[in-house]
Order: structure tokens, then sequence, then C-alpha cells
């Protein structure tokens, strides 16, 4: 079964994204309500994927991005980062960091696991 770890620092949006993932996909999820914390669940439990909210507090999703980056246990995990930053400049920016896709906020949550499992290429 996969696992994905969400890291958003909005509770609903936590929430709405688990339930869709786990009824629609069937998938395991964890998640994480900052960046460090996210980060610290990734050294004891290594997710198949991870979705990551760009902007919060403290930590924001490309730095955390950037410390899974840096480390060689979670380099090579898919990330994808949901943002509300619709500009395509932004989204440039975003994806020559290097993460595999962007969804846009706010999602629609039925829509979200078919979304992912296309960016992954996962069966649903």
């Amino acid at each position: 079964m996969k696992h994905i770890l969400i890291i958003d620092d909005e509770d609903d949006i936590r929430d709405v994204a688990q339930v869709a993932l786990e009824t629609i996909g069937g998938w395991q999820v964890s998640t994480a309500n900052n960046g460090p914390e996210g980060l610290a669940q990734m050294q004891t439990s290594l997710p198949d994927a991870v979705l990551l909210d760009v902007m919060m507090p403290d930590m924001d999703g490309i730095e955390v991005f950037k410390r899974m980056q840096a480390d060689a246990k979670t380099r090579a995990i898919p990330v994808i980062l949901m943002t509300a930053k619709t500009q395509t400049a932004d989204q440039q920016r975003f994806l020559s960091l290097g993460v595999t896709a962007i969804i846009t906020k706010p999602f629609k949550a039925m829509l979200l696991a078919n979304q992912i499992a296309e960016i992954l290429d996962w069966p649903l």
C-alpha cells in the first residue's frame, strides 16, 4: 500500500486531503502540521510521496523540500507542492527546484487521488 505524507499547517486541508486519499486512493496517509514535524516523521517512516504546502509559518514548503534534497534518505521521494500561487512565474520557479508537480489550492477533494495517481503513475 502506498504511503503519502501530507505537510500542511491548515487543519481543514489536511483533514479533507487525508479522507479523500484514504477513501478514493486507498492509500495510507499520515499528516504533519509543519515542516519540522514532517521532516522528523520522514526520519522514522519514509513515505512514497509527500504532499507539501508551500506557505507555512516558521519553515515554508520550499525550505522543507530543500532539506529533503540535502538528505540522501529523503532525496528520491516525489514531492507534490500545494499552493494558492497560480501565476506561471511562481509555478515555473517551484518546478525549477525539482519538485515532481504542483497542485493548486483550492483543490477538488474528489479529484485529488486521481491527480496524484496520474502524476506519480500509481494505480487507483
